[in-house]
């Protein structure tokens, strides 16, 4: 009667900031509109509406204002609560729009959001609700984002962007520039989802390229940049929407303290952490049964495992609870046996956060928490018609029951008012499979016979299997005694002792790029270079130099191993420019006439504040700065003719210069070139070079050919040229495509040399599992190699060439020659055979990974090339072939047209004799290790 009698609602709305404020929705099948109470619902006002809502979100601070999703994908905002709107952006994705964060956001009604353009594609902007036009809204990043992947929680704001076929993910951190999320090398993500952004660090769960049903849990620094791994093949499933949802559960109350189900070897196992994933261990089964009876379960074979869903439906308790008012105690839906079961489960409790636990129930229940957690009520999962609940005041050691109906319900479901201090239960259901719905409210307040008193309490000390220092702390709390029938009052306070611990090794991780070894030692890993963190350092400014560790974000600790483990604070060094690089700012080679190009300038390493800077548009036009500072946002200039320029960038400081170019003219409507050159040619030799060309094209396409230095290209209308290299050394090939309006390139390099014997290579097989045969990977493999094939020859520096080479191949065969590829991973390599090169494949193939090793006199030495091939074939084609940069089959170069060439032992190689009048200047790289073992 208070909305009318032909008013059908589909939604009711509480203000979560003052109760008495309620909006409903009408059903939008029948009208647009909403009613409005400001008296908790005794009277109503009805508005109507030019949309339809597909949902709300209320502001955290301010009561009136409101955000309004429509079903057509457009963005309201209010700041009356709903009695007037309006529009802030047409194309909006769905549920990717947040209210400004208090204390971060220097505006209270700024609006994140991730909106899109009529091609679909999504950007990052803000406004304001009352001044959102396309004058006003700001792009705090520059570039397209994937769609759904906007983040806006806590400190933090994440994005995805896409880029080749690969995901990358990137962060800012109190609304400062976004920066490119570090993952280790290899990880290589398929999906991301942010787990948790508490105390200043963020929990990511990420499926890697080889994950299917798990995902690994990567723990970051205070800023979201660096990930460390904290624990591989975490159990995931889906939800009732799709929604992906990981079995990781954060204990309320006590920081640091996490519960996870693990895969191991295809059994599912629960696994905790005491300090925030740096150490994981299997949970310890209670000691006896429900009847007192011996559990005979001995770790690590039997141990205690629990169901960490938290439930999506608000009419059940889930199958895991703590609270955050009562330190220590967990309730939880498991089993004990070899692994997690999901049949014959019981219920579990435990009173000192995880180190021990005891069965409650032997069949799954619900179970809530009243008066602050100094209760517990419990409910049986039945499709029996009950009438008993059980409370317990003692932690769940003893249960008292009580009844809630004089006649047996089907319980449909249960929910327990909110509030921490809450005494009351509704509980709704029905009498028989026809009769209405009955609804139970269920007051509590009488079982609670008076206040507790300071006697009604004891402490307790929380430990991790004794040790008194969790997180770096002494903590010790306050409990009501087991028995206590008294209620507890608001100001009640549970934390009697807080004081910091002495830093111990737990209270430390691993840095990014480190890995744990068994004798508890943080390794750089084997992709991972130490002095990178230099790379944008500049003379006279200071870095911090890490240990390897880095203490755990939140730990309190002091004084003991701090001052071992801390980053220390040194002085860059003044570097040479190197790794310059030239960009224009939309990544392509085409510019047009009588219109702006911007050029983008970057340089991996060097004293970008004392580096001088010129470039040449290649027009006759030049421009020089003193510094990188005016040229940050690009250099903008405008091409008054067409042509081929070459634009040439130099970089010059007192220590050595760089130098980088690139061609730009117009392009042509091509997506995709491959140039295929063998790795490595014989000089004064013809060898041919390939362009690939996707998509292929009906007309006709002018190739451009481009060798080391040179200003003036071959031009064919073929797409392959012979080519004879008349010096030895590494030579660039670049070929730019033409057809249209669009010109695309590729470079290689190739390495020409008088004389090169090939050797191909294989590896044992737990090699195949980590390998995810991407270029990157092979190059960080194939450089380990490298350095132990050199170190196998250290001792030979002054024998001749053929000599050197015997004592490598002599090494392979015996299998002297391996590395580590991570902490418990050893890696084999040895030899497959040893033909003339060009090699043939006269095999059916390798099961295993394997690598091509070019051993090449040169003037200087021995030169060992890596030519990558896992799990590939080697076919020939002609007298070129290709090292591909993708996944796609990888060929071998070779120098003669023929199928089958003669095997040869060393001894028909090139006389020795030849060689004496070259010296042999082999160089040692790595540490001092056992023969052709590289860690």
């Amino acid at each position: 009667d208070k909305v009318g009698l032909k008013t059908v609602l589909s939604y009711l709305y509480v203000s979560p900031t003052n109760k008495r404020k309620i909006m409903l929705l009408s059903d939008p099948e029948v009208e647009s509109s909403i009613l409005i109470s400001n008296d908790e619902g005794a009277t109503y006002q009805k508005y109507r509406l030019s949309f339809y809502i597909q949902s709300l979100l209320f502001h955290p601070k301010q009561e009136d204002w409101i955000l309004a999703y429509s079903i057509d994908q457009k963005l309201y905002s209010s700041m009356d609560f709903g009695r007037r709107w309006q529009i802030m952006h047409e194309r909006i994705t769905p549920n990717r729009f947040y209210w400004s964060v208090t204390g971060l956001d220097k505006e209270p009604d700024l609006v994140h959001m991730e909106a899109r353009r009529t091609d679909g594609r999504a950007h990052y902007i803000t406004c304001r609700i009352q001044e959102c036009s396309e004058t006003t809204r700001n792009g705090p990043f520059l570039h397209y984002i994937d769609v759904s992947s906007l983040v806006v929680q806590d400190e933090y704001i994440f994005i995805q962007v896409t880029d080749g076929g690969r995901a990358n993910y990137y962060v800012s951190y109190k609304r400062e520039p976004f920066m490119q999320i570090k993952l280790p090398k290899y990880s290589l993500p398929k999906d991301m989802h942010i787990i948790s952004t508490d105390e200043n660090q963020v929990f990511a769960a990420v499926q890697e390229w080889n994950q299917n049903d798990t995902y690994n849990l990567y723990i970051s620094d205070t800023r979201g940049v660096y990930f460390t791994l904290a624990l591989e093949n975490v159990k995931s499933n889906r939800g009732l929407e799709g929604n992906v949802i990981i079995d990781l559960y954060e204990v309320a109350g006590i920081k640091g303290i996490f519960l996870a189900n693990k895969k191991v070897e295809d059994q599912i196992k629960t696994f905790i952490t005491y300090n925030k994933g740096r150490d994981w261990r299997l949970l310890q089964a209670p000691d006896s049964d429900l009847r007192g009876d011996p559990i005979h379960c001995l770790l690590p074979f039997c141990s205690l495992h629990l169901h960490l869903q938290i439930s999506e439906n608000p009419y059940t308790s889930g199958s895991i609870s703590s609270k955050e008012t009562v330190p220590g105690l967990l309730v939880a839906t498991g089993n004990v046996g070899p692994e997690l079961s999901y049949t014959e489960v019981g219920m579990f409790v435990s009173s000192d956060a995880g180190n021990s636990w005891r069965q409650i129930f032997e069949e799954e229940y619900s179970v809530w928490f009243l008066d602050w957690g100094g209760a517990l009520v419990a409910m049986k999962h039945t499709s029996m018609p009950i009438r008993h609940v059980w409370v317990s005041f003692d932690e769940g050691r003893t249960w008292n029951k009580y009844g809630f109906t004089s006649a047996p319900l089907f319980v449909d479901g249960s929910l327990v008012e909110p509030g921490i201090e809450t005494q009351i239960m509704t509980i709704f259901g029905h009498l028989s499979l026809r009769s209405e719905w009955q609804l139970i409210k269920v007051d509590y307040k009488s079982i609670f016979s008076r206040r507790c008193t300071k006697d009604d309490f004891q402490t307790w000390h929380l430990h991790n299997q004794g040790e008194p220092c969790v997180m770096g702390e002494r903590k010790i709390y306050k409990k009501r005694k087991a028995g206590a029938c008294c209620s507890l009052t608001r100001d009640y306070s549970r934390t009697v002792v807080s004081e910091p611990c002495i830093c111990a090794e737990w209270d430390f991780e691993c840095d990014y790029g480190y890995e744990r070894h068994s004798n508890n030692q943080c390794i750089p890993a084997f992709w991972f270079n130490p002095s990178s963190q230099l790379k944008e350092c500049s003379l006279g400014q200071s870095y911090l130099n890490s240990t390897g560790y880095r203490r755990i974000v939140s730990n309190n600790c002091t004084d003991g191993l701090q001052e071992k483990y801390a980053a220390r604070s040194e002085q860059c060094p003044g570097k040479a420019p190197r790794g310059l690089h030239i960009l224009t700012s939309t990544g392509k080679l085409v510019a047009e006439q009588g219109y702006n190009t911007t050029f983008i300038i970057r340089m991996e390493e060097g004293d970008l504040q004392r580096t001088n800077i010129q470039l040449d548009f290649g027009d006759g036009t030049a421009v020089s700065y003193a510094n990188f500072s005016p040229i940050e946002d690009g250099i903008r200039h405008i091409y008054k003719s067409t042509g081929i320029f070459q634009v040439t960038a130099y970089a010059e400081n007192n220590l050595g210069s760089d130098l980088a170019a690139l061609f730009l003219h117009v392009v042509c409507p091509v997506e995709r070139v491959d140039l295929r050159v063998p790795f490595v040619a014989i000089r004064n030799k013809e060898v041919n070079l390939t362009a690939v060309v996707w998509p292929s094209q009906s007309g006709t396409l002018t190739y451009f050919w481009w060798f080391g230095n040179s200003t003036k290209p071959f031009i064919t209308l073929d797409s392959s040229i012979s080519y004879t290299f008349t010096s030895e050394g590494m030579n660039t090939i670049t070929v730019q495509v033409s057809a249209g309006s669009i010109l695309i390139q590729d470079t290689k390099d190739i390495a020409v040399h008088e004389y090169f014997q090939s050797q191909l290579l294989s590896f044992s097989p737990n090699l195949d599992y980590h390998n995810p045969d991407i270029p990157e990977w092979r190059e960080d493999i194939g450089r380990v190699i490298k350095r132990a094939l050199v170190q196998c020859a250290q001792e030979n520096i002054l024998n001749y060439f053929f000599q050197t080479v015997e004592i490598l191949f002599n090494a392979l065969n015996q299998n002297l020659v391996q590395f580590e590829l991570k902490p418990g991973v050893e890696v084999i390599v040895y030899v497959t055979q040893l033909t003339l090169a060009p090699l043939v494949d006269s095999g059916a193939g390798h099961s295993s990974s394997a690598m091509l090793m070019l051993l090449s006199v040169v003037f200087v030495g021995l030169a060992v090339f890596l030519i990558y091939k896992f799990k590939r074939k080697i076919p020939w084609i002609n007298i070129y072939a290709q090292v591909q940069h993708d996944k796609e089959q990888e060929m071998i170069g070779s120098v003669s047209q023929s199928e089958n060439a003669p095997k040869i032992s060393l001894s028909e190689f090139t006389d020795p004799e030849e060689l004496m009048d070259k010296e042999l200047d082999t160089r040692v790289i790595g540490t001092q290790q056992d023969c052709c073992s590289l860690k």
